[in-house]
């Protein structure tokens, strides 16, 4: 899985999306790799309707009906949104509200990334089996400097950490990757993936920087 966080960046503001969601369909199909692409929360709905997943960048623990201002994971369902990342370091939640929406994203059927700090966290929040844990140490997070160099170590443990819990849940590795190579070392760590965020938003040229994330994927 190969995952690309919009956050809030300008570069992707507007009907820049639009165009921004149909590069990675070419290159998810030319590859033939899973891309999901996670847009600023009030432009989901411009790409909803897209060939690859589409992925809120937050959820709420909130209801249908006379709720104001919350994202609602089952409205998000019946948009045609796929999944959710949940308690990104951006913007942590409490872990009751962690296992509320696990559960509830499961039960919709949805796609559930958990974002973890630390490998601590990531054994803990396994035991819930979300379908994926990307670990991201915050101070890394934009660096540029990748956390399959910095400490790799930490991928390998979080590794583990998962598959402790004997579930399907799979890691993903986060944090300062901007090259091809950080990918293809996150991979030989044990990462089944990866999620990325200014390294593909602010490159120069986002189909020449999505097409090498991929081929290092492969």
């Amino acid at each position: 899985m190969f995952i690309i966080n919009c956050k809030n960046y300008e570069e992707i503001a507007g009907n820049k999306i639009i165009k921004f969601v149909k590069i990675v369909e070419k290159i998810s199909k030319k590859y033939k790799v899973k891309i999901a692409v996670a847009p600023p929360q009030h432009l989901v709905g411009l790409v909803s309707n897209s060939s690859i997943p589409i992925l809120a960048q937050h959820v709420d623990v909130s209801k249908v009906g006379s709720t104001t201002g919350f994202i609602v994971p089952e409205l998000l369902k019946k948009s045609g949104i796929s999944g959710s990342l949940i308690n990104h370091s951006e913007h942590r939640i409490s872990t009751k509200d962690i296992t509320h929406l696990v559960a509830k994203l499961r039960e919709l059927k949805m796609i559930s990334i958990l974002c973890v700090k630390d490998v601590a966290e990531a054994k803990k929040y396994a035991k819930l089996n979300p379908d994926y844990i990307a670990i991201e140490p915050p101070e890394l997070i934009g660096s540029g400097k990748a956390v399959s160099k910095e400490k790799p170590d930490l991928i390998i443990k979080a590794v583990n950490a998962v598959k402790s819990a004997k579930n399907k849940t799979k890691l993903l590795c986060g944090a300062g990757i901007v090259s091809g190579e950080d990918v293809s070392k996150a991979s030989e760590l044990g990462s089944q993936g990866i999620l990325v965020a200014s390294g593909i938003i602010k490159a120069k040229s986002w189909t020449n920087k999505i097409s090498e994330f991929a081929k290092a994927l492969i």
